[in-house]
């Protein structure tokens, strides 16, 4: 275990921080004297998470660290983090729940694309699109779960919760299209090369199928006429 997997395994484990901080009913606590209201510690719990996904990306990258699970990870943090954070506010009534269901279906259809394309031998990366709608979603969840207190930043929240939205949609189409650009038709071929083999390889047994039913007659007729009985005059 490396600290870039490390630290991925780490952001999973703030998703339950971020939920029961969100969606507690009292005001918060007191730390040093200091009221830390529930949206200032989720706020904190989901900066410190999303750090962790920058911070992570970057030392495997320079330690040469690039792991086949932290590959496969590394989105499926992001998509836990992304999805308690939205549905969540959806909860405390802060966010239309069409747009965390239409985000969080985008994460899992690009979830599914990836785990095909990994069992054919390819890895999807993330490309800008997907890169510039992560950020945005931690921009305007940032600014969303302020705006659960500060009413004056709920129009911001929700406009850049909508820039959340075009960016996923463009992102899944790039991604839908490198699918079946690489995946889909690599798997076509593979499967039609199979079935040339299979055709081929009936084919060989038909023939020799027929070969041993032209062999089995030629020794019957041979046989007939050996053993045909003489014509008495």
């Amino acid at each position: 275990m490396n600290l870039p997997n490390a630290l991925t395994i780490l952001r999973i484990f703030f998703v339950p921080l971020l939920v029961a901080a969100l969606v507690q009913e009292n005001d918060g606590f007191r730390l040093g004297g200091v009221l830390l209201t529930n949206e200032w510690l989720s706020l904190a719990i989901f900066l410190v998470a999303a750090g962790t996904d920058l911070l992570d990306g970057y030392l495997a990258r320079r330690w040469k660290q690039v792991t086949t699970i932290g590959t496969l990870l590394d989105p499926i943090a992001d998509k836990l983090l992304v999805s308690a954070a939205l549905i969540s506010l959806v909860q405390i009534r802060t966010l239309p729940a069409w747009m965390a269901i239409l985000i969080i279906g985008r994460e899992f259809a690009v979830s599914g694309l990836r785990s095909i394309a990994a069992a054919e031998g390819y890895t999807i990366q993330a490309n800008d699109l997907g890169k510039t709608k992560m950020f945005c979603q931690v921009v305007a969840i940032s600014v969303m779960l302020l705006s659960v207190r500060h009413a004056s930043l709920a129009r911001p929240a929700f406009l850049l919760m909508w820039g959340v939205v075009f960016f996923s949609i463009i992102s899944a189409i790039s991604y839908f299209g490198k699918f079946w650009h690489k995946v889909d038709e690599s798997v076509k071929n593979r499967r039609r090369r199979e079935l040339l083999t299979l055709e081929r390889k009936r084919q060989r047994v038909k023939r020799h199928q027929r070969g041993r039913a032209g062999s089995s007659g030629a020794e019957g007729d041979l046989a007939g006429t050996i053993w045909k009985p003489p014509e008495v005059n």
